[in-house]
């Protein structure tokens, strides 16, 4: 389990060696990132709790160390992966691993 503070000041995720049955070919690990991470986007810092600078180092180091055939099951919205995030993701466009 991973302190991931920005979306609360709770918030974790869980890494999880191997993957769920129909998982994409070539995951190899699971990050349940709740709502740190979605696909395509990251959590809310607008809420009570919530902290932009701490969710972007969050994202930093925590979410872009990860290898890239990690699978993210996020707390809302599709399963993705560290790779397709690292490549599309706009939020972690400018951020550096």
């Amino acid at each position: 389990m991973s302190h991931a503070p920005g979306h609360t000041e709770g918030s974790v995720m869980l890494g999880v060696e191997g993957v769920p049955d129909g998982a994409p070919d070539g995951v190899t690990r699971t990050l349940l990132t709740g709502d740190v991470l979605f696909a395509g986007s990251i959590g809310r810092t607008d809420l009570p709790g919530g902290d932009h600078a701490a969710m972007l180092r969050s994202l930093e180091h925590r979410v872009l160390t990860q290898p890239d055939d990690t699978l993210v099951l996020p707390g809302h919205g599709p399963a993705t992966t560290i790779a397709r995030e690292r490549a599309t993701n706009p939020y972690l466009r400018d951020l550096v691993a």
